[in-house]
């Protein structure tokens, strides 16, 4: 399957991606770590099927350090032990925020008082717009077909400086 359409070619969607990336480097400069922002995009990349994404944030996380064991557990974070308690609500909240559909009351008071526990204000600020970010990002992506398997850490920062 190609690619429908080059979101990068288009004058109006080039616009637009420039902006995308401009929010991105909102919560990319932020407190969340950066660990935890690679893993919640990952984990709400696999959920939507966005072969783009997941093969941008699982090479970025690799190529700041994340180990391989940590990635190949996302998928499968409630069934294993090396993800701190942090992660493990952040990846709860990314995947309640992402399944919005699948789960009527939307991201549930437990997660969120363990969100709340976790990190602070600015922390879950930056959190709440990733999984906005990345699930808009995802859509983008799979709408138009756009799949992984070519993406080098780097590459999209590098697009928009």
């Amino acid at each position: 399957m190609d690619a429908r359409f080059n979101m990068f070619d288009n004058e109006i969607s080039a616009k637009f991606a420039k902006r995308f990336a401009n929010a991105a480097l909102v919560i990319h400069q932020s407190p969340l770590p950066k660990s935890t922002q690679e893993l919640v995009s990952l984990r709400a990349s696999q959920i939507n099927g966005c072969g783009w994404c997941v093969d941008m944030h699982t090479k970025e996380a690799a190529a700041a350090g994340e180990s391989a064991v940590r990635l190949h557990l996302v998928a499968a974070w409630r069934e294993s032990t090396v993800f701190t308690e942090a992660e493990q609500a952040a990846l709860a909240l990314a995947e309640e925020g992402t399944r919005l559909g699948d789960a009527h009351h939307g991201v549930s008071d437990e997660t969120w008082a363990l969100v709340r526990e976790h990190y602070d204000d600015d922390q879950i600020a930056a959190l709440v717009s990733l999984v906005a970010l990345i699930n808009a990002a995802n859509r983008l992506a799979v709408i138009v077909h756009q799949r992984g398997g070519d993406y080098q850490p780097g590459m999209f920062a590098a697009a928009f400086n």
